[in-house]
């Protein structure tokens, strides 16, 4: 099914403008460890603003004050008081793409339902898109769609890496065949071949399976794919499936991926919930690379290394998201990027 699109989306690593962010404040969210993560947001937001502007939701007009006295002195921080529910902004803020026409901006504004339902209330989350875009001026394209940006990732270039198990869940999507979210997907994204990548996900991923932990584009036809690093991993049969589908595919150019396996810490649990841990789950923003750490020495060395080999162009900067991925999500998650 051929669908044609005014639009085309950028890579990642394509100039930013500015990463989006929201303010930590649902302490429902990190099992029991919330008290370590505002202090972890000071962190990186100030890494992040010596990079490129920062854009900060405070979640509510009565939290603006509590939010300016932790990033004051930070510079090319802005801060609004609008509500939020939680922090994954990557999953519902705006996929931003960009019109062929003019090369002007547009915020792709996907249903949102917190992954299938799955946490209430969610309806303050869900109206963020709109009120981006509305604050930019920008276009906005509302799709019918329910999707998460955590499930979608691009090479710039037409090619979609995705998976069934978030986007024909029948808590998002019921009625919906392969072939209408295909349309729906090269309709907004502009994309011309998508890759489902359904080999399998990670234990303790509460999204069903976001591509944004289980690979990622680093350059053009170039994919990280997590592994286990262990061999009794109950993930390991399924990840090295996803690497068997993705070495079997081609890019919307025809030509075949190269494939960097990517291997995950050891298994972690906190209390009987396993950690969805993964070096996927990296953010790439002007001139440098955000690396999630997770304090294991063997895994963390690993993957610094194999990022130093494939981005040499751009600073590694392993950030610690032991805590943060309590929430079971690490930096990609809690952040949307802007392109220039």
């Amino acid at each position: 099914m051929q669908t044609s699109s005014p639009h085309y989306w950028p890579a990642e690593w394509e100039q930013q403008s500015a990463i989006w962010l929201s303010w930590p404040h649902n302490a429902n969210t990190w099992l029991g460890h919330f008290d370590f993560i505002p202090p972890l947001y000071v962190q990186w937001i100030r890494q992040l603003s010596a990079l490129q502007p920062v854009k900060v939701l405070a979640g509510s007009e009565s939290r603006m004050p509590e939010v300016q006295a932790a990033l004051a002195g930070i510079d090319q921080v802005t801060i609004y008081p609008w509500k939020t529910n939680d922090v994954w902004i990557r999953d519902y803020g705006p996929t931003f793409v960009k019109r062929k026409s003019d090369g002007g901006l547009v915020g792709v504004d996907w249903h949102y339902n917190a992954w299938g339902g799955k946490y209430l209330p969610f309806d303050d989350d869900a109206a963020v898109a709109a009120r981006i875009c509305s604050h930019l001026a920008c276009g906005r394209s509302r799709s019918a769609l329910y999707c998460e940006g955590g499930g979608l990732e691009t090479d710039g270039q037409g090619t979609l890496l995705t998976t069934s198990s978030c986007l024909l869940a029948m808590s998002r999507n019921p009625g919906w065949s392969r072939l209408m979210v295909e349309a729906e997907l090269k309709r907004q994204l502009g994309v011309q071949e998508i890759i489902w990548v359904d080999g399998g996900g990670l234990q303790g991923d509460d999204t069903d399976g976001h591509i944004d932990q289980l690979a990622r584009f680093v350059a053009p036809g170039v994919v990280v794919a997590a592994t286990s690093s262990a061999p009794d991993d109950p993930n390991r049969e399924g990840l090295e499936q996803n690497l068997e589908i993705l070495r079997r595919s081609r890019t919307a150019q025809g030509q075949s991926l190269v494939v960097h396996p990517l291997p995950t810490p050891p298994p972690r649990m906190v209390g009987t919930q396993r950690v969805p841990e993964s070096y996927c789950n990296f953010l790439l923003v002007n001139g440098a690379l955000i690396l999630p750490t997770f304090r294991s020495s063997s895994t963390d060395r690993q993957a610094l290394k194999l990022f130093e080999g494939l981005v040499p162009n751009r600073q590694i900067i392993p950030t610690d998201a032991y805590d943060l991925i309590y929430g079971l999500g690490a930096f990609h998650c809690a952040s949307q990027q802007q392109p220039l």
